[in-house]
């Protein structure tokens, strides 16, 4: 058998691969978790998206006495300063959502490049790939982010800079295992003979065959983003004059609506972060669910016993 037709007859065909998605993807739409999440979010990107037609003008605008506690006028309340916390929240979610999926999306295209180019070309590309993963694995996290975020110029795009950069690492050693397993495979050895360029086999061959977990690295990474820009920015660390779910809960800390009873000020964005994670964590968990074998047969008893 000549090397084309091995490669005929172990490649999977882009019907076969095409099928796969959208069999996983029917799978993620009949999954009460991930229907759950999904509908979580969209509602809070819905509601991100109308900020300005729910809450027109400018959030930060002191337009009423401070610390009213919920009414009709307020239904959220007012801030210390007399801002709408209402219009604060939906306003933090734009930029919260962004900088968090913006985040996700980076950190992921530039662990899926390191997995990829360490398990396809291996060697010296795979040694040198693997020693600076193992030093961006090895700083501490928080520390970096603070010496980072403190000495860089402070706005949204020093923010999203900083959590990609510490953010990356631990996903692509993920993928690079996930990807040098499927390296050694017959489809992919065939590709190679028949003179397929590398990138064609990695984003073609090996990436398609890892939806599954580069999908549970996405959601990972956006939960990171959004999580890590609240927590910068609560510490001061981010620009203060943008309006965020994290510089939200800086202004409640600074007021000090923990020590006044003022609940309103910091329970909305703090809530709005707890949800967003946990839904990105229930389509996480729908995930890992249907590719998983073991998680899926537990799945099948409990239907069956149900």
């Amino acid at each position: 058998m000549t090397a084309i037709e091995i490669a005929t007859a172990t490649t999977p065909t882009t019907p076969v691969r095409a099928s796969r998605r959208r069999g996983l993807l029917r799978q993620l739409i009949d999954s009460k978790k991930a229907l759950t999440g999904l509908i979580l979010l969209a509602v809070f990107a819905l509601l991100a998206l109308l900020a300005p037609v729910l809450a027109p003008g400018d959030p930060s605008l002191i337009n009423s006495t401070g610390s009213q506690a919920p009414s009709a006028a307020h239904w959220l309340g007012t801030t210390a300063k007399g801002q709408d916390v209402l219009a604060l929240t939906l306003w933090g979610a734009r930029s919260s959502l962004f900088v968090g999926f913006t985040v996700g999306l980076a950190a992921t295209a530039v662990a899926i490049l390191v997995g990829l180019a360490s398990a396809y070309f291996g060697r010296i590309v795979d040694d040198a790939l693997t020693l600076i993963t193992n030093i961006f694995l090895l700083l501490p996290g928080l520390p970096l982010l603070i010496i980072l975020a403190a000495f860089l110029p402070p706005g949204t795009s020093t923010v999203i800079l900083v959590l990609v950069v510490t953010g990356w690492a631990g996903s692509a050693r993920v993928l690079r295992a996930q990807a040098k397993s499927i390296r050694g495979k017959d489809f992919v050895a065939a590709a190679v003979v028949t003179g397929e360029r590398p990138l064609r086999i990695m984003f073609r061959e090996i990436l398609p065959n890892m939806a599954s977990v580069v999908m549970t690295t996405l959601l990972g990474c956006v939960i990171f983003g959004i999580g890590a820009q609240a927590g910068l920015e609560f510490l001061g660390l981010g620009d203060s004059s943008v309006v965020s779910w994290g510089t939200n809960l800086y202004w409640a800390s600074n007021d000090g609506a923990l020590m006044t009873g003022t609940w309103w000020a910091f329970v909305p964005s703090g809530l709005c972060i707890a949800l967003v994670a946990f839904a990105l964590a229930l389509v996480n968990y729908a995930v890992d669910e249907i590719t998983n074998p073991r998680l899926r047969s537990r799945r099948a008893r409990r239907e069956r016993r149900g």
